[in-house]
């Protein structure tokens, strides 16, 4: 439909190392993740474009389904993951079993409970913003793909939901799951479908 843009979003599949908080950690898709993401995007490509976090849990496979569809790719430093600092390489069990409240803290309070050398949840915000806003208006009236982390979506449907920064570890999204948002005419952002196991 002229005048409609649509981004739909993937979250990477599973990295090599299981769950952790992993940030800004470099680690590649694990065969497992590489099976999930091909089995979410199992269908005729509506996109016409698919722009991806610069890290190899994201990268690898959108230049991989670039070169298998045909389609342009580009790599946006803006959509790496939030850097959670001290937090990195580390998982929930290691950081209970040296604070047991630590984790109950960070999500009632994910604004100030930063863990030590994080990054701030309101810059990351604005940088994942600034970069959807460009990716927008750029690709205004096309279809795009964007493969990138569960931070960068919680942020993104935040903002189409005009949540505060305080709810955002309330948006739950897992491992190749797919969540679209749309902008159509004079109507505001909107969220079409979140969490979907393939389109």
């Amino acid at each position: 439909m002229k005048g409609v843009t649509t981004l739909d979003l993937i979250r990477h599949g599973e990295p090599v190392g299981g769950r952790l908080y992993r940030g800004h950690r470099d680690d590649p898709l694990s065969e497992r993740g590489w099976e999930q993401m091909w089995h979410a995007v199992r269908v005729p490509a509506p996109w016409v474009h698919i722009v991806t976090s610069p890290l190899r849990r994201c990268s690898e496979f959108a230049f991989r389904l670039g070169e298998h569809l045909g389609l342009p790719v580009s790599a946006e430093p803006r959509l790496r993951e939030v850097a959670f600092g001290a937090w990195e390489g580390r998982t929930a069990e290691e950081l209970r079993r040296a604070d047991p409240e630590v984790l109950a803290r960070f999500y009632r309070d994910p604004v100030h409970q930063r863990p030590a050398d994080a990054e701030p949840l309101a810059q990351f915000r604005e940088r994942v913003i600034e970069a959807f806003a460009e990716l927008m208006e750029r690709h205004q009236g096309g279809h795009i793909l964007m493969v990138t982390h569960a931070g960068v979506m919680r942020a993104l449907v935040a903002h189409v939901l005009d949540a505060p920064l305080e709810a955002l570890y309330r948006v739950h999204v897992d491992n190749a799951s797919l969540t679209r948002v749309q902008q159509t005419g004079e109507r505001p952002l909107s969220l079409i479908f979140h969490g979907r196991r393939g389109l």
